[in-house]
């Protein structure tokens, strides 16, 4: 019997079974969808996600605290007009040093002559000015009527119709005008600060529009009104200690302080009565 010899693969079989192979493959890869590409992308664009709603946060913020932090700067503008119109009233210096000399004719101090605004000095009979006496009170009435805005130098007539002329834009820019409102310092000579010791930076501006402006209405009233008896128990009355006023004139003061913020958005307004006391001798 003749023994069986081994059989090996021609080269044509040896090609024919790896192109088998060959063509199987494509089998296998046809399972595979791309899932892990998918995943992948999901997660950057969640991130993305993540990444741009933490920086619209941080602006909003950021938005927060310089629109805050502009109101309170508007709003310490704001109390240092009203101070200053105060002096104003009362004719003194930032420093308390009064703007007269207390000797009969009331002689200027040196810090008024040297300059024709403050303590308003570059005046005519005519030009408004905080009254001392009765006389003084009705020349500045009869003056200030001529006015179309009813203010000059910061000083004004008590205001008729609306009050808050300043929500009405074509009101507000007639009040802001030159010569109509007074800026801070103008006539009392307070400092605004320099580059060494910076003041507030709405107070530095004098651009049309920009910066703060103070108003004082002059609102005389009837001497009898004391006595009227509108206050109960006020007269003769032993458990209610009144405040004897000692106005003269029989003048009180309605100070309006308004500051432009340095966004456009941002105004503040304060307003305040003050009634001058004229202290007895």
């Amino acid at each position: 019997m003749t023994a069986m010899q081994p059989v090996s693969l021609s080269a044509p079989a040896a090609i024919f079974s790896r192109a088998t192979m060959a063509r199987r493959a494509p089998r296998h890869r046809a399972n595979q969808r791309g899932v892990a590409l998918f995943v992948v992308i999901v997660f950057v664009l969640l991130t993305m996600l993540a990444a741009l709603w933490a920086s619209r946060t941080a602006l909003f913020g950021e938005m927060i605290v310089g629109n805050d932090a502009d109101y309170q700067r508007a709003f310490e503008a704001a109390q240092a007009l009203l101070q200053d119109a105060e002096l104003d009233i009362r004719e003194e210096h930032a420093d308390g040093t009064p703007w007269r000399q207390s000797d009969a004719a009331r002689t200027l101090n040196a810090p008024c002559v040297a300059n024709s605004n403050i303590c308003r000095t570059s005046t005519a009979t005519d030009f408004p000015r905080p009254p001392e006496t009765a006389e003084d009170l009705g020349d500045l009435l009869a003056h200030l009527k001529t006015q179309s805005t009813g203010c000059q130098h910061g000083l004004c007539l008590k205001r008729t119709g609306n009050q808050d002329f300043w929500n009405d834009t074509a009101t507000l820019t007639a009040m802001t005008a030159a010569n109509v409102g007074a800026r801070y310092g103008q006539y009392t000579g307070a400092k605004k600060g320099d580059s060494s010791n910076p003041a507030n930076p709405i107070l530095q501006q004098t651009g049309a529009g920009k910066g703060g402006w103070y108003w004082i209405e002059v609102l005389p009233y009837d001497q009898s009104s004391k006595s009227s008896g509108v206050i109960v128990g006020g007269s003769g009355s032993t458990n209610l200690d009144l405040l004897a006023l000692n106005l003269k004139p029989h003048v009180v003061y309605r100070i309006t302080a308004l500051a432009q913020g340095l966004k456009p958005n941002t105004r503040v307004v304060l307003q305040q009565t003050y009634a001058r006391q004229i202290t007895k001798d």
